[in-house]
C-alpha cells in the first residue's frame, strides 16, 4: 500500500498501489490529509465517521475525495489515519472512519490548501491490485 506524488506545475497528482479498493480509498484519503497538514503530528483524540455513495467507482473516488478535503478544511479535523471500506449494491458506497483530533495550525502545520478534486487524470484499474490516479486542484 503506497502512494506517491507526480510532478505537476500547479497541481497535485497522485498514484496509489494498493491490494484493494477499501486500502486504495483508504490511501487516497491519507495522501491528502498529508499534502494539507503535517499528519504525523496529529493525535488519535477523536474519530470521525464519512460515508459517500456513487453510482461508478470514479464519482466515487470525487465523492470521497471531497468529503476527506471538507472534513479537514471546513470542519477543521486533522487526520492521522483513515480506513474506508467499499460496499456495492446498487451503488458503490464508502463507510470510513478518519481518526485525528480538531486542528492547531502551530500544532499541524499547514502545507497546502486544496480547492477541488477533478476528474481530469482521473484513473483506476483493478488486477491483481489495485491502481488509482487522480489530481488535485491546489
Amino acid at each position: 500500500m503506497s502512494y506517491k506524488l507526480l510532478d505537476h506545475a500547479t497541481d497535485a497528482i497522485i498514484q496509489v498501489t494498493a491490494k484493494d479498493l477499501d486500502e486504495a480509498f483508504s490511501v487516497a484519503g491519507q495522501a491528502v490529509a498529508d499534502i494539507t497538514l503535517d499528519s504525523k503530528a496529529v493525535e488519535n483524540s477523536e474519530e470521525k465517521r464519512i460515508a459517500v455513495s456513487a453510482d461508478d467507482l470514479q464519482y466515487l473516488l470525487f465523492n470521497w475525495l471531497e468529503a476527506v478535503i471538507y472534513l479537514l478544511i471546513t470542519e477543521g479535523f486533522a487526520i492521522s489515519k483513515i480506513t474506508a471500506k467499499i460496499t456495492k449494491n446498487k451503488e458503490y458506497n464508502i463507510e470510513a472512519i478518519a481518526v485525528g483530533e480538531p486542528i492547531d495550525l502551530k500544532k499541524h502545520g499547514f502545507k497546502v490548501e486544496i480547492k477541488a478534486p477533478t476528474f481530469h487524470e482521473m484513473k483506476i484499474t483493478q488486477g491483481n491490485n489495485v491502481s488509482m490516479k487522480f489530481l488535485l486542484d491546489l
